[in-house]
């Protein structure tokens, strides 16, 4: 029986700063669970069995330990950060297998807080899609293995959900931190624009992308987040009521939202109510052409991503998926879409302080080699399960994935809250609410 494994990255970083625990022990625990279970989640590309040992000894051995934030904590890296001396390769054969010399700014911050980094995790091709699989594996849903984890953060999802690290890293472009949380039943944060550094594939994305953490609690993110944003992101000190108001439309016209999602926003709705908060229900005022927008801009993120690579080593769902965003190139970058859509909201956000939304339409399509599979059957599948995540990354603003209820296959379902620019910490206090009022379980039962 192990005496780490399951506990939150707070309650592991106290253990080590308190000598309570040696952080070579808590990273052997967890390297020991990987290699148990992973060949079943798929989580990791990478294990850094050894190098993750000797790091350990170094946090061990630092006269600053007793200040460390997130001392001796394990964390997973997703693959397409750099981590020292290992390979970025983005879920694709078309990429280099070089390893990089120096680990991305959001990677330095965690191991100078402490953490460890165990190994990287598995991702979709150039991270293109909401479901992780190709030619460096496939990650699973530990609560249901018969089900993708989600994309682009799968792996890092997967590694979480079946306690492998108790936090990982992520980001987000059209979705990718909330969609495979929501499927995992994790906590998550896209930041707004600037609270993280960026830095993600060649220009993240005209802007949209967002590193940020994939936890099993409230707190871990809240501490993740201020490790990687370099500031403590604290409670608000506003009381009193927040005006909440709740929509369960989908914002793509013509997809269905399914019952369990209705269900899941509606009991939030609900248990935040009978906390004193003013929930009502609102529609956001999205335009028509949300779906071009959003199909413009995704596609064309992945041209600009691909336009170094050899094409022919690439799948042909990503070589369809970046030959029509080389079509949108001119207009993504001299149009005034995004802005447009953020005056557009920016009056909602005036009479509300939070949207509520269910953070997906339906359950995570099955696990199956969707790399291998048309590119037409891979947007549909995508557009009809996770509609409500694009418009917050072209906005900019900060958005949450949180666990609310469960399919009738015991797998988690969740909420998507979402705020005006700087609204980090609030929404986080509405989530540590929900955490409250609805808890979950932290890891999915595979033992």
């Amino acid at each position: 029986m192990t005496e780490w494994v399951g506990r939150t990255a707070v309650e592991i970083a106290a253990a080590v700063r308190e000598k309570r625990a040696e952080p070579r022990a808590v990273v052997a625990e967890h390297l020991a669970r990987i290699a148990r279970l992973d060949g079943r989640i798929g989580a990791f590309r990478v294990v850094r069995a050894e190098e993750a040992l000797a790091e350990a000894d170094e946090v061990a051995a630092r006269g600053d330990r007793d200040r460390l934030p997130l001392a001796g904590v394990p964390v997973a890296v997703k693959d397409n950060l750099a981590v020292r001396g290992e390979s970025t390769r983005v879920g694709s054969a078309a990429t280099p297998d070089a390893p990089a010399g120096a680990d991305h700014v959001t990677v330095a911050r965690l191991r100078a807080a402490g953490a460890v980094v165990v190994g990287l995790t598995n991702v979709p091709e150039l991270c293109v899609f909401g479901t992780t699989e190709g030619v460096h594996g496939t990650a699973r849903n530990p609560w249901d293995t018969s089900r993708t984890a989600g994309g682009s953060s799968g792996g890092s999802a997967a590694a979480v959900a079946a306690g492998m690290v108790p936090i990982a890293l992520g980001n987000d472009g059209m979705g990718s931190l909330r969609i495979p949380a929501a499927n995992c039943g994790l906590v998550t944060v896209k930041p707004g624009l600037g609270v993280v550094p960026a830095g993600i594939g060649d220009g993240n994305w005209f802007g949209m992308s967002e590193n940020g953490p994939l936890a099993t609690t409230v707190e871990d993110a809240r501490l993740m987040l201020s490790v990687l944003a370099d500031t403590e992101v604290v409670r608000p000190r506003e009381s009193g009521a927040l005006r909440i108001a709740v929509s369960v439309r989908s914002p793509l016209a013509g997809v269905r939202v399914t019952g369990p999602y209705v269900a899941a926003a509606r009991e939030a709705a609900g248990a935040l109510t009978r906390a004193g908060h003013r929930v009502r229900r609102a529609e956001p005022p999205y335009p028509l052409s949300l779906g071009v927008t959003s199909l413009a801009h995704w596609t064309a993120g992945t041209a600009v991503d691909a336009r170094s690579l050899d094409v022919r080593l690439l799948t042909r769902r990503t070589r369809v998926h970046a030959a029509l965003g080389r079509r949108f190139l001119t207009r993504v970058r001299g149009g005034t879409a995004r802005e447009e859509l953020r005056r557009r909201l920016e009056p909602f956000f005036a009479e509300y302080d939070v949207l509520l939304t269910p953070a997906l339409a339906r359950r995570s399509p099955k696990s199956a080699p969707w790399h291998e599979r048309g590119w037409l059957r891979n947007v549909l599948a995508n557009t009809n399960y996770s509609p409500f995540t694009p418009p917050w990354n072209l906005t900019g603003w900060p958005a949450m994935a949180v666990p609310v209820g469960t399919l009738p296959s015991g797998a988690p379902t969740a909420v998507q809250l979402v705020g005006p620019p700087g609204s980090e910490a609030r929404l986080l206090t509405v989530a540590e609410r929900l955490e409250e009022l609805r808890p979950w379980p932290r890891t999915a039962p595979l033992d």
